[in-house]
């Protein structure tokens, strides 16, 4: 039980996939994790951030937000369906992920690679709608997901390379409202990974006892009772940079403090974790996805007076 919620190990009973999908259709469903949006969203804000940032004094292309939704929910879905495919020897072995998909037997390898192919058909559907600069850069960022589900077996800083991948519609949202990139699309870019790195490891904690067991690497065992100092290193190199994205873009006053409001949410993470409780470790992953919306409100409230980007 998490948050009211009946689970089978990490995933969600009874939840919509299982009231309302096709019964053939709910593994597939529940193998790109759409019962569990929290991903997508941490995936899309960027995305949107930069697309407002981008728009100097009128508000943000609503056609292209909904491109990237599209995009973010597919995208999302097709690199969870690669990292379960590259450990479904691990899944099984772990309470909390045998029961997914592939290690259940309810997708096979076949099946999810199938269905991967589905994904990223429709991914590049959404991806030709953009400008040719737009389209090369998505194009580049799938050596990132492909390659992420293997860090863990690499570095102790997986974190790292998720941040990379995450944080890329950063560059892409820029770059399809201007067609060409922009040093405030590129601090927020840094910024984002520096994000990432503090709330994966965050998440990452849930997990230390298991990646012990099946032999691989995260930021939670590489920092251990360093982790809360930790993020307040990141989450303040996060804040910073995001604020002066919205300088180098030219947002008015009012996104000063709200953006410093926003940031606030990342400090509460900080000093109210509980590294030692999974479920709370949990709780706060899954609130950034209010900072994202508080930043993203800053954002568009701030280009109501900006200057535009210089």
């Amino acid at each position: 039980m998490a948050n009211g919620k009946l689970l089978v190990g990490d995933m969600p009973v009874d939840g919509w996939v299982d009231r309302f999908a096709p019964v053939r259709l709910r593994p597939y469903l529940k193998l790109m994790r759409l019962d569990r949006p929290i991903g997508t969203w941490l995936l899309l804000l960027p995305c949107w951030w930069s697309i407002a940032m981008a728009s100097p004094g009128r508000w943000p292309d609503w056609g292209l937000m909904a491109l990237f939704g599209i995009g973010a929910i597919v995208m999302r879905g097709a690199g969870c369906t690669v990292n379960d495919l590259a450990d479904r020897n691990f899944d099984g072995k772990v309470e909390r992920t045998a029961a997914r998909p592939i290690p259940s037997g309810a997708v096979t390898v076949f099946g999810a690679l199938a269905f991967l192919g589905l994904e990223l058909l429709i991914g590049l559907m959404v991806l030709i709608q953009l400008n040719t600069f737009t389209i090369l850069l998505g194009v580049a960022s799938l050596a990132l997901v492909g390659t992420y589900p293997f860090m863990k077996r690499i570095t102790y800083w997986p974190q790292a390379w998720l941040g990379l991948t995450f944080n890329f519609g950063a560059l892409m949202g820029w770059a399809a409202v201007q067609g060409e990139l922009h040093p405030a699309a590129v601090v927020m870019y840094i910024a984002g990974l520096f994000w990432t790195l503090g709330y994966d490891t965050i998440y990452a904690h849930q997990d230390k006892e298991d990646d012990i067991i099946i032999g691989v690497k995260s930021a939670a065992l590489k920092l251990g009772e360093r982790t809360v100092p930790f993020l307040f290193l990141t989450y303040a190199v996060t804040s910073t940079l995001l604020i002066l994205a919205g300088w180098l873009a030219g947002l008015g006053w009012p996104f000063y403090p709200l953006a410093l409001l926003a940031c606030g949410q990342l400090l509460w993470q900080a000093v109210d974790v509980d590294i030692h409780d999974g479920p709370d470790c949990l709780r706060k992953f899954k609130s950034n996805r209010y900072f994202g919306w508080m930043f993203l409100a800053a954002i568009i409230i701030g280009q109501a007076t900006g200057a535009g980007p210089a």
